[in-house]
């Protein structure tokens, strides 16, 4: 502990020493949607926390105060690179301090245990060690701006399926050494300030109220000083939730903490030394953040400002992967690149980040179009459409411009504000200033569309109560949506998407639109909220003969780039997918496409692998993820060789979706067995011998490398290489151990470390990667502990996890 720690500790115990009962109870219980309260007479402001991993949206649902939109983290594990992963961190501290927030609710370090996770795009990767290589970097960066973390799920929170209450049934072994692992890991190696603990059960015990996991784990065994703030809605035991380790119950104003919890240490149920345990991390991670008087803060001078918008750029080309280049297609010489035509609905409309709680308002999106417009020619550019992944309507985005306006029973103006889309998501006390709950009666989504195409436009509504919906100043559709029988919650509480109305617009010709929406009575909700969308869909046009124009422009041109995409209805927080599928007629469009050009590339915006069937019939395909706000911008720099492209697959990439080894994401009566224990990923294809589109680790540079020596330790590998190619490149060396005659049940190989090397033409380099110890562990059941395993090893030095270029023997 450091002098400053201790001055820390000491005014930690002093504010303590000085709180009645009622008031620490009401210090672990949210205020409000976001943020604890204030306690003046010990010197302690109100901590802020905000969402999310990728960008820092603030305690607002507004574009009024934009946020930097990084790439998905999926993206940021597929750079392998923790110290890219430390500056991204910083970047989001620098937004944070701006936007006065404490706490970052991020990062996700839940696994992609099967390619069917809702949120896949927002956890790093299959694998535990280069999870937690990641999240130890990015929790690093945060921490060095002096924002503080919550890694999140604690733990089990594979999937979206009944979320809130599904028991995931993990076997002790597979719990340590995957599921585990990467919240020990960055508890070890970056030490932060919280943790988030799941809606799920693990084992039969919610994790809001784990004990062992929680107590004797995360807290007596790795030694975590963090605070445990549960998910939002998460607490639901007062008695079980303090006893289990739970420091903050969120979102207030309603929670099972603030009184509830005061009233039962007075009845005897709950001991107040917990309540004090409680506290004591609370008041420690004000400390940290420098909001509890008389305790300086761990920073306090930040870091060199990071320029977000560059740096935004740079992640997603470290973070693209090019899993096919044939004949050297890409890059593309710029000066000499002929003409290109650019196809799909998201060359033009982007997809950059994934939704539910990673949802920010960046101030710009650079999409492959303006990407590319930006650095081709003039002329030597075209667009079509090609196929739109999306026949649903969805809330009204580009070409409107929206505001949100507020008025009382009488129609009296209480408040307005801008909206970044016809999304309206108020929760808590985030509403237009001048409004409340309590006396609105009515909000008005209203302002003006200028259509891109003419044609018939769809209106809807999403949402349960009262409408009014006006297109052109007249009233199209006046009724009442009532609460339906969908299985998902989420569609249940905020209502499937449903047309409305149909109207003929002209391109170019603004027209008045209104949504309004009748207010109800919300004076029962433990969490005041009020959420509806006016959605849009544009004219929708015959799919075969969009198909048919997108491969005429690509006969005419010298290469065709078709970029394919995932939806917010197919890909998002709080479900998880039902295939592998692109959606729409995407697949048609491809194949089209590569029939009229042998020169065809394709970009897949998708946060998660789709099946990509005509992969073989292509020239070039690059995976791009969710690439942030500069996307495009990236893009041109890849195709066009201004950048490499440096991503290695963090998961691997299936055949198609009956090669998934993990499709089982649907609970039975509420529990959902992980009965392929330790085997996920790229472990469970090389068990079952399944060969993947693309594997683990895999991804194409724009140079060679040819691999020279190997040399091992039990502590570390040195792996010489030289850069053969004609360029300057960056390589990620990947070493995996293989038992050679094992004697207990493991994968056949693993990963166990890996770094970066940069060279240019004709250099050598050498990487020297460390063998951690626990690489050669096992977690002992009946010792309940670490066990190591001795033998011999075949080392591996890869490019990829199929893709061996040197192996060594080792002894241990």
């Amino acid at each position: 502990m450091t002098d400053a720690d201790q001055v820390r500790e000491d005014a930690v115990e002093a504010a303590l020493g000085k709180l009645d009962l009622d008031t620490k109870a009401r210090l672990l219980a949210g205020q409000d949607m976001w943020s604890l309260p204030a306690v003046p007479e010990i010197g302690l402001k109100s901590l802020v926390m905000s969402d999310g991993p990728i960008g820092v949206r603030g305690v607002r649902w507004t574009a009024d105060d934009p946020s930097v939109a990084l790439p998905s983290p999926t993206a940021l594990a597929a750079s392998w690179d923790p110290a890219l992963a430390r500056r991204a961190g910083r970047l989001l501290a620098q937004e944070a301090r701006r936007k006065g927030v404490h706490v970052l609710l991020a990062p996700t370090v839940n696994l992609h245990r099967s390619p069917l996770g809702g949120r896949h795009f927002e956890c790093y990767s299959e694998d535990p060690y280069l999870t937690g290589a990641i999240g130890s970097g990015y929790v690093s960066g945060v921490q060095d701006g002096g924002v503080g973390t919550t890694v999140k799920h604690f733990v089990g929170n594979d999937a979206e399926t009944e979320r809130f209450t599904v028991d995931s049934v993990i076997a002790p072994r597979p719990l340590r050494e995957l599921y585990l692992a990467p919240f020990e890991a960055i508890v070890a190696n970056a030490h932060p300030w919280g943790i988030m603990t799941a809606y799920n059960r693990v084992n039969g015990t919610t994790m809001t109220e784990h004990q062992y996991l929680v107590n004797d784990v995360l807290r007596a065994e790795w030694g975590f000083d963090g605070y445990n703030v549960s998910d939002w809605m998460a607490a639901r035991s007062t008695t079980g939730d303090i006893l289990g380790g739970l420091d903050v119950a969120m979102p207030g104003p309603a929670t099972v903490y603030g009184p509830a919890l005061a009233e039962a240490v007075r009845a005897g149920e709950v001991p107040e030394s917990a309540v004090d345990a409680a506290v004591r991390n609370v008041l420690r991670l004000a400390a940290r953040v420098g909001i509890l008087q008389g305790a300086p803060a761990v920073v306090t001078e930040p870091p060199a400002a990071v320029d977000g918008q560059a740096l935004a750029r740079e992640l997603a080309a470290r973070g693209f992967v090019l899993v096919r280049n044939e004949n050297a297609t890409l890059p593309l010489d710029a000066a000499a690149a002929g003409t290109v035509a650019l196809i799909g609905a998201a060359a033009r409309d982007a997809r950059v980040l994934g939704g539910g709680s990673a949802t920010v308002f960046p101030e710009r999106v650079v999409s492959p179009l303006d990407g590319l417009t930006a650095a081709l020619p003039d002329g030597a550019l075209t667009f079509s459409v090609g196929a739109d992944p999306s026949e649903e309507l969805a809330p009204a985005d580009k070409g409107f411009e929206l505001r949100a306006v507020c008025r009382d029973a009488s129609g009296a103006l209480l408040g307005a504000g801008s909206l970044p889309t016809g999304q309206v998501q108020w929760i808590g006390d985030d509403l237009p200033a001048g409004a409340t709950y309590e006396t609105m009666a009515s909000i008005e989504v209203a302002g003006t569309y200028l259509p891109r195409e003419s044609g018939e436009h769809a209106f809807g509504t999403r949402g349960l109560g009262a409408f009014a919906l006006a297109v052109g100043g007249e009233t199209l559709w006046e009724g009442v949506q009532p609460m339906g029988d969908e299985a998902d919650p989420f569609e249940a509480f905020f209502g499937a998407p449903s047309e409305r109305a149909r109207v003929t617009l002209t391109e170019g010709e603004p027209v008045e639109v209104s949504l309004t929406f009748q207010v109800p009575d919300t004076s029962t909700l433990p969490l005041k909220a009020i959420m509806f969308s006016l959605l849009h869909l544009g004219p929708r046009r015959d799919a075969d003969e969009l198909i048919s124009e997108a491969a005429r422009a690509a006969r005419a041109a010298d290469t065709a780039v078709v970029v394919v995409a995932t939806t917010e209805r197919v890909e998002s927080e709080g479900f998880d997918r039902k295939d592998l599928t692109l959606p729409g007629r995407q697949d048609d469009l491809v194949r089209a496409v590569a029939a009229a050009n042998p020169n065809t590339v394709v970009v897949v915006n998708a946060g998660s692998p789709v099946a990509l069937p005509w992969r073989e019939d292509v020239a070039a395909v690059l995976l791009t993820w969710f690439p942030g706000q500069e996307g495009g911008a990236a893009l041109a720099d890849v195709l066009l060789g201004d950048a490499e492209p440096g991503g290695r697959l963090p998961t691997t990439w299936p055949a198609e979706f009956a090669d998934a080894p993990v499709t089982d994401v649907v609970p039975a009566e509420g529990r959902l067995e992980y009965r392929e224990g330790l085997f996920i990923g790229y472990r469970a294809y090389e068990k079952q011998g399944i060969a993947p589109a693309f594997p683990f680790g895999h991804g194409l540079g724009y140079t060679a490398w040819t691999y020279e020596s190997l040399e091992v330790t039990p502590d570390t590998a040195r792996v010489r290489l030289t850069n053969t190619g004609a360029r300057r490149g960056r390589e990620t060396v990947q070493v995996y151990l293989a038992p050679v005659a094992d004697s207990v049940e493991r994968p056949a190989s693993w990963l166990a470390g890996f770094a970066g090397v940069e060279a240019g033409p004709g250099e050598s380099v050498e990487a020297e990667i460390a063998l951690p110890a626990r690489a050669f562990e096992i977690w002992d059941e009946e010792a309940r502990g670490w066990r190591r395993i001795g033998g011999a090893y075949e080392v591996r030095a890869s490019h990829s996890h199929t893709d061996t270029r040197l192996t060594a023997a080792l002894e241990i």
